[in-house]
């Protein structure tokens, strides 16, 4: 089973939103909500999209408001990998 790791988030927030200006992404963020880490709701749909096209599963755009944290997003991303 392929693993989405919190370096595969933060490349793929980066990738479809930009550096976050508000917070150090190589620390430790995982409770971190992502509104303070400076992505909106709009940033996650964009990052969403991206996990379904690397990981070539389906995420749902009412699911994307489950993502409050990184380690929130981790937790669904790896459930529907590991669901196959």
């Amino acid at each position: 089973m392929q693993e989405f790791t919190v370096e595969d988030l933060v490349r793929i927030l980066v990738a479809a939103a930009g550096v976050s200006e508000e917070h150090d992404l190589t620390g430790d963020i995982l409770d971190i909500p992502f509104d303070e880490l400076g992505y909106d709701s709009l940033a996650l749909l964009q990052s969403a999209t991206k996990v379904q096209e690397e990981y070539g599963i389906t995420v749902p755009d009412d699911a994307v408001a489950e993502f409050t944290t990184p380690r929130a997003t981790l937790t669904y991303v790896n459930k529907l990998l590991a669901e196959g």
